[in-house]
């Protein structure tokens, strides 16, 4: 095991460190680069700008209509937020939530950790979010590309990031198990798409987030 991690990360460091991330895709979009490139990729899918704000789009998505926000941090897209135009009473936002877990749960492109995020039948919505502040989402994770430029490069930025071939090479069998997890954790939770119910003057919508943790701020321009 110890030789064929070591051989791995060999190869991994005489890899051009210049390939193309593996990040979350909407609509096969990689949530990345520009606003302005993003505005671009997202019209020639269909949606346009709103008459008031044109970098706020507007289209279908999944059967609903929504409004899409992007956000940037140094000026790379880290999201795209799509959040429901037309609003719902509590009944049918747990529906809407509830086929939405299902939805996700049931595509073989995602992954998830938490078996069941569908709100009970039961649940007094209203109750939990305004007495109890109560936060309800769901989080699933977009299947990482494997053996693709991506991939390696994905690897070789979490490798480099902690160990010298040499470190590698005097690993132990319980510290190279770890390092596989810590490894793969890493690559999958950067591609996470998640969703949230809020709430407006007593009617509810949706938001969803396609999140590129890799371009999003993590205090370096403090």
């Amino acid at each position: 095991m110890k030789n064929l991690i070591l051989a791995a990360m060999m190869i991994l460091f005489a890899t051009t460190a210049n390939a193309q991330k593996d990040v979350t895709k909407f609509f096969g979009i990689p949530v990345d680069g520009t606003k302005a490139e993003m505005i671009q990729k997202l019209k020639a899918k269909g949606f346009t700008s709103l008459a008031y704000d044109n970098e706020v789009l507007e289209g279908e998505f999944n059967g609903e209509d929504v409004n899409i926000f992007i956000g940037t941090n140094n000026n790379r897209v880290y999201r795209l937020m799509i959040v429901d135009v037309n609003e719902r009473n509590e009944t049918d936002i747990r529906i809407r939530f509830n086929n939405l877990c299902y939805q996700f749960e049931h595509n073989d492109n995602y992954i998830f950790f938490t078996d069941d995020q569908s709100i009970p039948q039961d649940e007094d919505i209203s109750y939990e979010m305004t007495v109890k502040d109560k936060r309800y989402e769901a989080v699933y994770y977009q299947n990482p590309v494997i053996d693709s430029a991506a991939m390696v490069n994905t690897m070789l930025e979490h490798l480099s990031s902690k160990y010298s071939i040499e470190q590698v090479a005097t690993l132990t069998e319980e510290e190279q198990a770890k390092l596989q997890v810590d490894l793969a954790y890493d690559i999958i939770s950067k591609k996470s798409v998640w969703f949230m119910i809020r709430e407006r003057y007593g009617k509810y919508y949706i938001s969803m987030f396609y999140d590129n943790e890799y371009n999003r701020s993590n205090g370096e321009d403090l």
